[in-house]
């Protein structure tokens, strides 16, 4: 049996990096949506190197009822409006974005780092993960934290042009 999963923000770097992602693993899947503003309504995208490929819908229109995961690429304007709705209707969304970083009645997720926090997300039914710098990080520094309890670390980091998105990658090329 597989899962219903929903990618908000399939158009962009990160959802089609998700999307990749979920068909190179041969995540379980029984049926895929790709969800984006109504700018990319129609347009299609390609579930990994499937040959399979996706009509994206408007997420202002998509009902979530009956999906299982969502996976939110989108933004924390745009996740405020639509993810409480997923989550409402009964999906899970694990939120890419800053929105819910802080919230006390989100997870915030690291499978490698703290996998028995994710009992937390059913108080609102989202999960929020930190961003890349900081997911990599972490997953470094828990063995050396399990073995000699790190109080400070001091960190400098180097952003993708790729968190600029395709205008950004774009202007670089250029």
């Amino acid at each position: 049996m597989g899962y219903r999963v929903v990618v908000a923000g399939a158009t962009g770097n990160v959802g089609r990096e998700m999307l990749n992602i979920l068909a190179e693993r041969e995540f379980p899947i029984d049926e895929i949506a790709a969800l984006a503003s109504g700018r990319s309504h129609g347009i299609e995208v390609e579930y990994g190197e499937t040959g399979k490929m996706l009509k994206v819908q408007n997420i202002e229109h998509f009902d979530f009822a009956g999906w299982d995961i969502a996976l939110f690429a989108i933004g924390s304007s745009p996740t405020k409006v639509y993810a409480p709705k997923a989550a409402a209707a009964g999906c899970v969304v694990i939120d890419n974005s800053s929105l819910f970083r802080m919230d006390p009645d989100v997870p915030l997720i690291v499978p490698e780092v703290n996998p028995d926090a994710i009992d937390g997300y059913k108080a609102k039914n989202i999960i929020a993960n930190p961003n890349c710098s900081t997911a990599q990080m972490v997953v470094a520094l828990k063995p050396l934290h399990d073995a000699a309890k790190i109080k400070r670390v001091v960190v400098a980091t180097y952003q993708s042009v790729s968190g600029a998105g395709k205008e950004g990658m774009d202007e670089l090329f250029e």
